[in-house]
């Protein structure tokens, strides 16, 4: 077994803050319960990181026993430092597996071909390591984008659910961090020693979902709640069926 770093957290500040804002969002939706095994995708970044981090102090302080796993998915165009990875996951008594992603990056369809393909690997990995919850660290920023790219780029309303069942409900996908901001992430992320992991895409600024931020950053010098209205836009009781075409 490996040795698990039982440092003891006191959760105030900021670090309550997200605690509780991420318990809520997992309460209200239900995503994780007495049994569970959650397969946590970690991409070495901030987000993922931290929810990871997030997960741990639940399992630690709430009555519901659940498994945590983690998978980290290596690609050849973002390097990142995979044995300071690998040690955090034993540092935190964290069972993980490491896959490989070998794929080209055509043109525009590139983002969305390398999600695709991760996708793709943590259901398979989910399978192999018999989890029925795969947890992803999107966030209210990434919804809400997710949101006008769909409606700006393909003529269409939808959105990333907290929660969506896949398989007739033997695994399903769970959003943690649906409630929360990047920025609140971050001042999260600041208050432990995380090992600086993972280097940018290369690719990530010339993106359509870089224009879709830009707009929402610039948008919200006007409007700060801007992101929740988009997030909750969404919700069954907020449309206007009898508008729609």
């Amino acid at each position: 077994m490996p040795e698990v770093n039982q440092e003891k957290i006191k959760l105030r500040g900021i670090i309550r803050h997200i605690y509780k804002k991420t318990g809520k969002a997992i309460n209200d939706y239900q995503m994780i319960k007495e049994g569970d095994r959650v397969l946590v995708g970690v991409s070495g970044g901030k987000d993922s990181l931290s929810l990871l981090k997030v997960l741990i102090l639940r399992k630690r302080h709430i009555p519901i026993d659940f498994e945590l796993k983690a998978c980290f998915i290596e690609s050849r165009f973002i390097p990142v430092e995979k044995n300071l990875l690998e040690e955090y996951f034993r540092e935190q008594g964290i069972q993980y597996v490491i896959k490989q992603l070998d794929i080209e990056t055509p043109g525009e369809k590139r983002c969305f071909w390398c999600s695709w393909n991760k996708r793709k690997i943590l259901f398979q990995t989910a399978k192999e390591l018999n989890c029925n919850k795969i947890a992803l660290a999107h966030h209210l920023d990434d919804i809400a984008e997710t949101i006008l790219m769909n409606l700006f780029f393909h003529g269409e309303v939808s959105s990333m659910k907290p929660v969506i069942e896949l398989f007739e409900g033997e695994l399903s996908i769970i959003r943690p961090f649906c409630y929360l901001e990047k920025r609140e992430i971050e001042k999260f992320y600041s208050q432990f020693p995380f090992p600086p992991i993972i280097h940018k895409c290369p690719y990530a600024q010339n993106s359509r979902r870089q224009l879709v931020k830009n707009t929402i950053s610039l948008l919200k010098k006007e409007f700060p709640h801007i992101k929740v209205n988009i997030f909750r836009a969404l919700r069954k009781e907020k449309i206007k069926k009898d508008y729609l075409l």
